[in-house]
């Protein structure tokens, strides 16, 4: 038993994050010791390679405006460990995470005993959130794969709707090599009969999708570009999503997709009799909706997580839209099993300057390596990355953008606020 929750977190991070065996073998007898919990909960699962989280960001406010209690569970954290579960925007409290932690501690130690299996870390903490939700009065649990989909823990789940925002090269070493088998992974969370909202637009892996969602009998709606209408960035971005006017705070140009596929997933849970809705109020929980580490401001400082190819295209569109008239300074480092030479590449094509950096972090890759990598005419290097930061903090006509890892933009975070 632990007694504090520094000692409790201390021990579940420091369990290990993958299994050897990489199926659902380890969560379906955890999840059978304790009684399946997560048959009970009303989910909603969504996954993709980018934009996850904003959506689930998005479905909460609007859900919660309803009047509806809604738990969510996403990963990483960006400011503390608590923020991976949350119920009615408060994140569980370390008095409750440390009653779930002792509570999980006991089916760890059961299955290490009668099986010789470990429980990885990813499996603990959503074992943790199943137990935690099914003690709320809940009504909607909101789900953010980690990993893929097939294979990811939260896929013990037998979701009410899911959602696949993006596809694009990320994990490569587990999800597959090819567009085509990180598809497959993804659509692992589409179960029997289960309706699939997508925003992915790529018409190859649409024959996919629907190969898969047939076979499944589950209907599929695909966000259309057409759907949205009328975009313009002010203080808040305004568009048109099938004819009616929204309004969201993120800034992004991707966050307009993301939005639309928040309110598409609410219409077709209203289309089954399962919410409703209220424009107001969706309009409402839009333009409340946060998530630290994406295009987040603090000034003229712009923190953003983009770790892969897709994300730094949609990182360079938004900035080079929103902020054609500044000169753009880069703070980058990234870990070191990303794909940072063809993220390097496009940082130049809309940098003035890049300074490579790097943290305190396991994986974290060498600055002199990332400076090695680049081009750039106007490269810097600082491996202390706060005094990088201190150095490089923007006059009126400049934007300082950090970017490479959301465990980076965790560690430059703390700096700002």
């Amino acid at each position: 038993m632990f007694n504090t929750i520094n000692e409790g977190i201390t021990w579940i991070e420091s369990v290990k994050k993958f299994g050897d065996k990489l199926d659902l073998s380890r969560m379906v007898l955890a999840c059978k010791l304790l009684g399946n919990p997560e048959q009970q909960l009303p989910v909603i699962h969504v996954a993709g390679t980018n934009g996850k989280g904003s959506t689930v960001s998005y479905l909460k406010y609007m859900l919660l405006e309803q009047g509806y209690n809604v738990g969510t569970y996403t990963s990483p954290y960006i400011v503390h460990f608590n923020e991976r579960i949350n119920y009615n925007d408060s994140d569980i409290t370390s008095k409750d995470l440390l009653l779930y932690i002792n509570k999980i501690k006991v089916i760890h130690d059961q299955v290490w005993a009668d099986h010789n299996e470990i429980i990885t870390f990813f499996e603990l903490v959503t074992l943790i959130s199943f137990m935690y939700f099914n003690d709320q009065d809940i009504d909607f649990a909101i789900y953010e794969v980690g990993l893929g989909g097939s294979l990811d823990a939260t896929n013990v789940v037998t979701p009410l709707i899911t959602a696949i925002t993006t596809i694009s090269y990320d994990h490569m070493g587990v999800l597959g090599d090819t567009l085509e088998d990180i598809s497959l992974n993804k659509l692992g969370i589409v179960k029997q009969n289960t309706p699939l909202v997508t925003s992915v637009s790529n018409k190859e892996l649409l024959e996919i999708f629907k190969t898969y969602t047939n076979k499944k009998q589950s209907q599929m709606t695909v966000i259309n570009d057409k759907d949205i209408t009328n975009v313009e960035y002010n203080s808040h971005t305004n568009f048109k999503y099938k004819d009616t006017d929204y309004s969201i705070s993120l800034i992004g140009t991707h966050q307009v997709k993301n939005a639309s596929l928040a309110i598409e997933l609410l219409y077709q849970l209203e289309s089954k009799n399962l919410i409703e809705l209220n424009k107001d109020q969706m309009n409402k929980g839009l333009l409340k909706t946060n998530w630290p580490g994406r295009m987040e401001r603090f000034g003229n400082i712009i923190l953003d997580g983009a770790h892969n190819i897709e994300a730094v295209n949609a990182l360079k569109d938004s900035i080079t839209t929103l902020y054609p008239n500044k000169t753009i300074n880069i703070l980058y480092t990234s870990m070191i099993d990303k794909e940072y030479f063809d993220i390097i590449k496009v940082l130049e094509t809309f940098s003035d300057k890049i300074t490579f950096t790097q943290f305190d972090y396991p994986r974290c890759e060498m600055a002199q390596t990332l400076f090695n990598v680049s081009s750039h005419n106007n490269k810097h290097m600082n491996v202390h990355s706060y005094e990088a930061l201190e150095q490089l903090k923007p006059g009126k006509d400049e934007i300082l953008l950090v970017t490479g890892s959301l465990y980076f933009i965790s560690h430059i975070r703390k700096a700002l606020v």
